[in-house]
């Protein structure tokens, strides 16, 4: 008889990421959701024996989903699989009932481990026994977006443990925003993003096997002040040197993070300040026609119960895509 699985994820790339990182010839009837809503109801239906379930999502999150499935008693054993590895978003799952948390992208060891441990893995069926819904079977449909989306996802949420772990906070992470523009309306792009204060403007630029862009870090100078207290209250650092810190951990994490997913190695140049307390209509960018196509990518990091952002912007030249599509499809083959 197979075991009713759940994917939730809003990611239809995670989802299939998820559902290929299932066991060979495990006998499973697998659904999907985009959204805790989704899932709850999918899991009143008898449809998720085992829930695997992503934490940042709309509608409702995974930190609601477990919270419910607790004080209603939903019968579903939760695994967590999320792109947030500080280890305050493991511990509160943990707290919330979770059975254990798998990091993003899969292990497929990790995830065999976990299944065996609390026998949730049957025995395998043979390979020449066939069902209708094995994972190896298994096709789900996903837009080239949220391919960009997830490589995004993983790569923020590692450099967002590093932020998390200097400044000794917990880091609010959104869901990563993916826009395929023009270059004439990068600035319009980059206005709407990030807010019309006086602000902080870091630039790092990389390239690597036909990929290159540039990468801009925005921070509000009142932020940076908090900041700067937060990390060290007895002023025994300039807070150019905690914008610098804070543009190499989340530029060096962030651009790691996708290099390691897709398997390059990019050569980033030095980080340049294009300005303190400027506005962000006075900004000028780097490499690439202006009539090209852009991909962009915008990271907006928080800090719990404080009013502290930042905002992360990965910005491709439009001849790049071609090997980042490539590079992105490779991984649910």
């Amino acid at each position: 008889m197979s075991i009713p699985i759940l994917i939730c994820d809003d990611s239809g790339f995670a989802r299939k990421q998820m559902a290929r990182s299932l066991p060979e010839n495990w006998n499973v009837d697998v659904s999907f959701a985009a959204n805790g809503l989704e899932a709850l109801s999918l899991i009143k239906e008898g449809r998720a024996h085992v829930l695997f379930l992503d934490l940042n999502m709309p509608v409702m999150d995974g930190y609601q989903v477990l919270e419910i499935v607790r004080s209603q008693d939903l019968p579903t054993l939760v695994i967590v699989v999320s792109g947030d590895v500080q280890p305050e978003a493991r511990r509160r799952v943990m707290e919330l009932g979770a059975l254990d948390f798998i990091e993003k992208p899969i292990n497929r060891e990790k995830l065999d481990s976990i299944l065996q441990q609390y026998g949730v893995l049957q025995e395998l069926e043979a390979p020449d026994q066939l069902f209708d819904n094995l994972p190896s079977q298994i096709e789900v449909p996903f837009d080239i977006t949220e391919g960009y989306q997830e490589v995004a996802n993983v790569a923020m949420g590692q450099a967002a443990d590093l932020l998390a772990r200097l400044l000794h906070v917990f880091i609010e992470l959104p869901i990563p925003q993916v826009r395929l523009i023009p270059g004439t309306q990068l600035a319009e792009l980059v206005a709407e993003t990030v807010p019309n204060h006086q602000l902080s403007v870091v630039s790092q630029g990389f390239a690597c096997a036909g990929i290159s862009g540039e990468a801009l870090l925005f921070i509000d100078e009142s932020d940076l002040s908090e900041l700067s207290y937060i990390f060290d209250p007895d002023e025994g650092s300039t807070q150019l040197d905690l914008l610098m810190e804070i543009s190499n951990i989340l530029i060096g994490a962030c651009m790691s993070g996708v290099a390691d997913q897709l398997e390059l190695k990019f050569s980033v140049g030095h980080p340049e300040v294009l300005g303190r307390g400027i506005n962000v209509s006075a900004l000028r960018f780097q490499a690439g026609r202006q009539d090209e196509e852009r991909l962009t990518i915008g990271i907006r990091y928080g800090i719990q119960d404080q009013r502290i952002n930042c905002t992360l912007m990965l910005i491709f030249t439009g001849d790049s895509k071609p090997a980042l599509e490539e590079r992105i499809k490779w991984l649910v083959e």
